[in-house]
């Protein structure tokens, strides 16, 4: 079974990345999501990842504020890809978690997205991106996703749009 594993750094987080796991529903892509700390649950998160890469996980999705250690954890775990989503969690408004996600060390990447809930959709669609490099289906929908959001734009303009016509 090939899934994305999301772990989020706290309880607090969940709001925000259930945006993540219903994208992920909207498009029928399995996923696991659990509650494990950089800092607070080491071992759990250390356990967790063996668990889930040996179930099938294929990407995983790191959401933490502040420290944001979460993502570059995984990352020193696995060489699965890793998504970090920061969180605003802290007097900084997610710059910290931010910046705590995105400075990796060379050789431990993680691919870091937008901090709150847009990061949190960003992260299900590049996950989805990553599993469609060997899912033609699941590229199709991508696609077919594309182009809906496009259409919508449209549709969207030509309720409000004015043009001079020459």
């Amino acid at each position: 079974m090939k899934f994305v594993s999301i772990i989020i750094g706290s309880k607090s987080d969940y709001e925000v990345m259930k945006a993540c796991s219903d994208t992920l529903e909207a498009f029928g892509i399995q996923y696991e999501m659990i509650i494990s700390s950089a800092h607070r649950s080491p071992e759990r998160t250390k356990d967790y990842i063996i668990q889930a890469e040996a179930k099938g996980a294929q990407v995983f999705i790191a959401a933490a504020g502040m420290a944001a250690h979460l993502a570059g954890v995984l990352s020193s775990k696995t060489i699965k890809p890793i998504i970090g989503v920061p969180m605003s969690a802290s007097a900084l408004n997610g710059i910290d978690a931010l910046l705590s996600t995105v400075q990796m060390p060379a050789g431990m990447p993680v691919a870091t997205v937008a901090i709150g809930k847009a990061g949190a959709i960003n992260a299900a669609y590049l996950a989805m991106q990553m599993l469609a490099l060997n899912n033609e289906e699941l590229a199709v929908k991508l696609k077919e996703d594309r182009i809906s959001k496009a259409k919508k734009v449209e549709m969207d303009s030509l309720e409000i749009e004015t043009i001079i016509k020459l």
